[in-house]
């Protein structure tokens, strides 16, 4: 298809020779067509579906999840039994092959979930899942990816992945009232509350590309490298019964049937491990996420769409900087929380990365890039956790990168790219967002109508929050204005605190997990 191609990378692009995951795929062509994504709004949304497609499995089928955070007694539909270990720990009971990779994250000492995540691979490995705790990472480094494949042995059509933002944790099972998960994280800065208000979004991905999907979990499973190097930690992990090293996986099926027509394809982020601790299957790491990125936003000529957590640094405001200087009638939105979920130091250092990217764009453009946080209608701010981009209702992305260098170099990430022949995925899932942010009914085509054209979207968005911003400022009084948006401006930092932040931004929030040569020559 020669639009996938103008958009999309090709296998030379993706610049990782060693890679098995587009083997299935003729020529350069690094994507699958043929396949059918819905996208998933709200963990609440997510979870349900995920507990009915788990609770529909049968003996010889095959699950596999990868989590960045987990937490065995998340409700997926918010009743007893839909616990996460009760889901998968049943599966496997029944005669379903269930296999995770978490990541063994740092300790809650330094803010992480080691202690969470130690005890889901703990119990469903006592249920007889095979999960395995994964610290093949850079130092001050994680595994970020979020994804579960479901294959059926006696009925392929039924396969299904999910690929995205949300992980099996607190927290996640928010709905549009945007009200909070009634089981909520616990250290999440004071402005959200005692339930955090949580947006985020998963795609559901059926056709050929689940198999795609399931390659990216099995070159990770079947990797050599050593899950971790500390000799005391695997000593301990021993003592304590867990299982420290993969048992080999069946034998892979064939992909799945088609399910539609929309073309996928896989960008990822593995980080320059060093010491020749490598990948197997990416030596020197794989970029095709801010490959795929900088790609996509070049062809920008009307509107770049972002939600997303972080939109950090100046890497990140160079790739918008150069589109917007180029393309005169280029609009770029985005949406990000109002506040980090950190304090302290670490929120400076967090703020001076917001602030670089966020001044970069707005010195090109200012009248042409507007960003905006999220509040529910009880005024409390809503966090942003979604990963998503839309450009020019063509090129859609869904994943679990932020757009910032961690993401793009340091972290594993997995986003799946969605090209619609007939441009109506991108478009959908704009409108379907704008819609709740707005509040305005997303099945109602004439409420929608002044949002199709990019301007239209700018001036909505910019229209709304501008009255939502006056209503506050003028102390609350009166109905409040519908809408949910607040416009956010850089945040202001003094000289002192930006030189005292930047520090811990670069080392700690933001590293750099290229190759030297790479950045040496600042490409990816």
């Amino acid at each position: 298809m020669a639009s996938a191609a103008e958009w999309l990378l090709g296998k030379l692009e993706r610049a990782n020779a060693r890679t098995r995951l587009d083997d299935q795929h003729p020529g350069d062509q690094a994507w699958s067509e043929g396949n059918l994504v819905r996208p998933l709004v709200h963990g609440a949304t997510y979870f349900a579906e995920l507990y009915e497609r788990i609770q529909a499995t049968r003996e010889g089928d095959l699950v596999l999840f990868t989590d960045w955070q987990g937490d065995a007694d998340e409700r997926l539909t918010g009743e007893p039994g839909s616990e996460v270990v009760e889901v998968l720990g049943s599966a496997d009971e029944r005669g379903v092959d269930v296999r995770g990779l978490v990541w063994r994250s740092h300790s809650e000492a330094i803010g992480f979930t080691a202690r969470g995540n130690h005890q889901l691979g703990k119990r469903l490995q006592q249920r007889g899942a095979e999960v395995i705790l994964d610290m093949r990472v850079r130092t001050g480094g994680s595994h970020h990816q979020k994804m579960v494949v479901i294959r059926h042995r006696d009925d392929p059509s039924r396969d299904i992945a999910y690929v995205g933002g949300i992980d099996l944790c607190h927290s996640r099972r928010d709905d549009e009232r945007h009200l909070g998960d009634p089981q909520p994280l616990t250290g999440m800065a004071d402005e959200y509350g005692e339930t955090p208000p949580w947006h985020d979004i998963q795609a559901a991905i059926s056709g050929p590309a689940v198999h795609d999907v399931e390659t990216v979990f099995r070159e990770r499973w079947e990797d050599p490298t050593t899950l971790r190097r500390s000799p005391i930690v695997i000593a301990h992990d021993r003592l304590r019964g867990l299982d420290t090293w993969p048992d080999p996986l069946p034998e892979q099926l064939p992909p799945p049937p088609p399910a539609g027509h929309h073309v996928v394809q896989l960008l990822r982020t593995y980080p320059n491990l060093r010491q020749g601790r490598d990948y197997a299957f990416a030596r020197g790491g794989e970029r095709s996420v801010a490959r795929g990125y900088t790609k996509a936003v070049r062809k920008a000529r009307r509107l770049v769409y972002v939600e997303d957590q972080y939109l950090w640094g100046a890497h990140v405001g160079s790739v918008f900087t150069e589109a917007l200087a180029e393309h005169p009638e280029l609009h770029v939105i985005a949406v990000v929380p109002i506040h980090t979920d950190v304090t302290g130091l670490s929120r400076r250092a967090q703020q001076l990365g917001r602030r670089r990217a966020m001044l970069d764009m707005q010195r090109t453009a200012p009248d042409r890039v507007a960003i905006y946080g999220l509040e529910n209608a009880e005024g409390t701010p809503v966090y942003v956790h979604a990963k998503t981009c839309m450009v020019d209702d063509t090129w859609t992305t869904i994943g679990s990168d932020n757009f910032n260098r961690r993401s793009w170099t340091h972290d594993s990430e997995l986003s799946a790219v969605v090209i619609d022949p007939d441009d109506e995925f991108a478009r959908t899932l704009r409108l379907r967002l704008a819609a709740e942010h707005l509040d305005r009914d997303a099945d109602d085509p004439e409420a929608l109508v002044d949002l199709h054209e990019p301007e239209g979207m700018f001036a909505a968005y910019a229209e709304s929050a501008a009255a939502l911003d006056a209503w506050h400022a003028g102390g609350r009084v009166g109905p409040r204005p519908p809408g949910r948006l607040r416009r956010l401006e850089p945040p202001e930092l003094g000289p002192v605190t930006r030189a005292l932040a930047l520090a811990p931004y670069l080392l700690l929030h933001d590293p750099d997990g290229r190759p030297k040569p790479l950045q040496r020559r600042d490409e990816f």
